[in-house]
């Protein structure tokens, strides 16, 4: 099988002393109580994830299902959405009832 390296988006987030760390480009994520826990976690959960798509034969729905492209150029390799825009918009949200 011919692998192909590809950086992934890792997003990681502090919630109430956890640390999350979340890729939106597969909406796969884990946690660990430090930031460089969740992202070894991030690591070894991202390999089981692209492992077991592998072993399911489902790896090309998968991907092509959170938007990935196939690339047939300078080799066969797949490319994740590109980012457009990372911004904070404001919203009201309303506390208690």
């Amino acid at each position: 099988m011919i692998e192909y390296r590809v950086a992934v988006p890792v997003n990681v987030f502090n919630e109430d002393g956890q640390f999350v760390a979340h890729c939106p480009v597969l909406d796969l994520s884990t946690s660990g109580r430090t930031f460089e826990q969740a992202k070894e976690r991030f690591q070894e959960v991202l390999h089981m994830f692209i492992e077991d798509l592998v072993e399911q034969g489902t790896l090309n729905e998968v991907l092509q299902s959170y938007g990935w492209h196939k690339v047939s150029k300078p080799r066969p390799h797949w490319t994740p959405p590109k980012l457009v825009s990372s911004s904070a918009q404001e919203a009201s949200i309303p506390v208690g009832a």
